[in-house]
């Protein structure tokens, strides 16, 4: 029963929380960034570059035949380099990365500004001659 009680408390502790809803938010925003680059970046990328669709971009090292998709590759057996794929996922990467340096930055800047307020908000300490001067008008006083 003890095991049981000290998973518990592991499990509902406020860190682990918030560690499952950033895993869970995280694997949507993936989705999303898949579909940013794949449906909305890539397309009007590759009518740029003459009607390329990077997702078909692939060199064949062993079957036979011409392939006119990667799909059409994979299910002939055939084996293929899919840099077209890889470069789509390099894209998606470089978005998340470029989200997630905003989302730091814009916390930190938060950080540093509680960081002013709470510095603003404590008075500063008393200099230290201040402090040997009271001690020595007290020190008078009592005599």
């Amino acid at each position: 029963m003890g095991m049981i009680k000290e998973f518990r408390e592991f499990a509902i502790k406020g860190n682990m929380v918030d560690m499952a809803v950033g895993i869970i938010i995280g694997g949507a925003f993936a989705t999303i960034v898949k579909s940013l680059v794949a449906d909305v970046i890539m397309p009007p990328i590759g009518l740029l570059l003459g009607g390329v669709d990077f997702a078909n971009l692939f060199v064949v090292l062993r079957g036979t035949g011409e392939f006119a998709t990667l799909a059409e590759a994979q299910a002939a057996g055939a084996v293929t380099i899919n840099y077209g794929v890889f470069f789509n996922n390099v894209i998606s990467f470089l978005i998340v990365a470029w989200a997630v340096f905003f989302l730091v930055r814009a916390i930190n800047r938060l950080k540093r500004e509680e960081e002013k307020t709470e510095e603003a908000a404590a008075p500063p300490p008393t200099p230290e001659d201040i402090l040997l001067l009271r001690e020595i008008r007290d020190n008078l006083k009592h005599r």
